[in-house]
């Protein structure tokens, strides 16, 4: 992306109430090597997956990182792309337990929290801001409400910070918030992938039903 561009979006974000900056910039190449590591945690696919035949694969649980309208844009656009009547086999992280959620986004090892942190690193190189990343610390919890899991970094105190020329003012324990991650219940998401166009196979849950993998079918919208 040109700088120009990501200058745009950074500040357009960081000027918001609530300020915020979209996830996709947490993909340098430091954060991509940071999301490898978090994918290395625990987290086992049902075994019945790998011997069903699939002309879409989605794995993961990216779904839930779309706000519901953006998931149904995908899920349509998706189906557009690989034709009436075509399958797609597609990963969803459920609803369970908030201390399992916050525990995971909030690992021991610190690597989510380096992962979210990583973000003020890249708009620093970028960007040439100067955030202070030790100003800063990853929030991540369950909101319940909406079923989803929020990370955020708050700003440890009152500071500025240059962004491209911009002087960005934070309050103590204002937040940028950096990502969603939406879970669902297993009835919540067939009644998005409908909606989308698609017609509910099959579903599969790991024994714990902390995860799914949905099998589904384009019917067209």
């Amino acid at each position: 992306m040109p700088a120009s561009a990501l200058a745009d979006e950074i500040i357009a974000g960081l000027t918001a109430k609530p300020k915020r900056i979209p996830p996709k910039y947490f993909y340098d190449e430091t954060g991509a090597q940071l999301f490898e590591a978090i994918t290395a945690l625990p987290f086992s696919l049902p075994p019945e997956v790998t011997q069903l035949p699939r002309a879409g694969f989605f794995p993961g649980s990216t779904i839930g990182n779309f706000e519901p309208h953006e998931a149904c844009a995908f899920l349509r656009h998706a189906g557009r792309m690989l034709g009436s009547g075509a399958a797609l086999i597609i990963g969803v992280d459920l609803v369970k337990d908030a201390g399992i959620l916050n525990a995971a986004y909030n690992d021991a090892a610190g690597i989510t929290a380096r992962f979210n942190l990583n973000l003020l690193a890249r708009i620093n190189r970028e960007l040439n801001a100067n955030f202070d990343l030790a100003s800063f610390s990853h929030h991540a919890f369950y909101n319940s409400e909406r079923h989803r899991i929020e990370m955020h970094l708050a700003s440890n105190k009152r500071q500025k910070v240059k962004v491209a020329g911009r002087v960005i003012e934070f309050r103590s324990g204002e937040t940028i918030h950096t990502e969603n991650s939406y879970k669902y219940t297993l009835e919540s998401f067939s009644a998005l992938a409908r909606g989308s166009g698609w017609s509910p196979l099959a579903v599969w849950t790991d024994a714990g039903a902390n995860f799914s993998v949905h099998a589904l079918s384009f019917e067209g919208t």
